[in-house]
């Protein structure tokens, strides 16, 4: 692991056509903390985090994922929660049941589990409601569900506030300061400060693909 890092990004372009998204982007993200990246939409703070996941590789430069080269030695991070864009759920079933067949690709974590992480964003596991019928907000909770549902050490979360009232903001605030509190490695993107201000131990702004630290 390069300096304790959960996530080291060394010297990462990202090139689609003639257009340059990403610039030589060097950053070590250090485990157990919050690390805040901002941005205009098109700024590179989607791509870089699509980067690190592995389903974008990058055009030069590497990203290790504790000590492994994520694309040479494994094509994405183990023990990895991700929301990127709008989560994708199958419509005509519950939210129980979207979950149930997520989780069943790895077996991490058992039907009580899943019922636990649904309660735990503030939805009912116990809901007949098909997932077609949520609102945004709803949609949105449940996509933070699927991805601390396994418990990974990591998350990568792209606006995870999106779609939510004020009062579904303070409860997604609480429980990624609670992933903090047990020593969780999050990258969060946001384009609200507020959140930025109040989560992050770190900051780093992205412009025009070039990434400089804030704080």
């Amino acid at each position: 692991m390069e300096n304790g890092a959960a996530i080291s990004v060394q010297g990462v372009s990202k090139v689609f056509g003639e257009t340059e998204v990403l610039h030589q982007i060097d950053r070590d993200f250090e485990e157990g903390r919050i690390h805040g990246i901002v941005g205009n939409n098109g700024s590179g703070k989607t791509v870089l985090m699509k980067c690190i996941c592995g389903f974008l590789p990058p055009t030069r430069g590497r990203i290790l994922v504790r000590g492994r080269q994520v694309g040479r030695d494994m094509d994405f991070p183990d023990d990895t929660g991700i929301i990127i864009e709008t989560p994708g759920f199958l419509p005509n079933l519950t939210g129980q049941r979207n979950l149930e067949l997520l989780a069943s690709l790895r077996r991490r974590v058992d039907r009580e589990g899943i019922r636990r992480t649904i309660e735990r964003v503030g939805l009912d596991p116990d809901s007949k409601k098909p997932v077609g019928k949520y609102s945004l907000g709803m949609r949105q909770r449940l996509g933070i569900a699927q991805a601390i549902m396994e418990n990974p050490s990591l998350l990568i979360l792209d606006e995870p506030f999106n779609g939510l009232d004020k009062n579904g903001v303070a409860d997604m605030r609480r429980v990624i300061k609670d992933l903090r509190g047990q020593g969780k490695t999050v990258i969060l993107a946001s384009h609200n400060q507020v959140d930025i201000d109040e989560l992050c131990d770190t900051v780093c702004e992205m412009d025009a693909g070039i990434m400089t630290m804030v704080k």
